[in-house]
């Protein structure tokens, strides 16, 4: 019994780590090519998995296959395409849950939250980053630094 217990110590429920990528999904509503975007499942594990794709928001998005398995160290991927891309969802972070069981098992073995942000548009994403970094540089370069003085009891 002892070599059992020793062959799958992670099949305890909610315990298996969940190896999926990218775990952040940025969809630009001025770019349709970024309007679909692929998750990879990897399982490098010696037993098929069953997975689930769960969503915050099931109605803006549309997950081709988001029921399914994989084979023992396989990976599949998962298409996940943003069908509302109105303004008024910018800057809004939705959630996806992808979960994980054995295919002979009911009980979730484990699950990876991936999150998934609209942005107007990819140049202004750029350019606040730009903007941001520049403040920061001159904030730094305006700064003054002084030394720890050791404050005398």
């Amino acid at each position: 019994p002892m070599q059992q217990q020793k062959r799958q110590p992670e099949l305890v429920e909610g315990n298996l780590p969940v190896f999926v990528f990218p775990t952040e999904l940025i969809f630009y509503a001025d770019d349709q090519s970024t309007h679909k975007q692929v998750l990879t499942l990897y399982n490098p594990y010696e037993f098929a998995l069953k997975f689930k794709v769960l969503c915050t928001t099931p109605n803006k998005y549309v997950v081709v296959d988001a029921t399914g398995a994989v084979k023992p160290q396989c990976c599949v991927d998962i298409v996940i395409r943003h069908r509302d891309v109105r303004a008024s969802y910018y800057g809004v972070i939705d959630k996806f849950r992808l979960q994980v069981s054995e295919q002979s098992q009911r009980k979730a073995l484990g699950k990876k939250e991936i999150i998934a942000t609209l942005f107007p548009s990819a140049k202004e994403q750029q350019q606040q980053k730009e903007e941001e970094e520049k403040r920061i540089k001159e904030h730094l370069a305006e700064s003054v630094f002084f030394e720890q003085t050791l404050c005398q009891p």
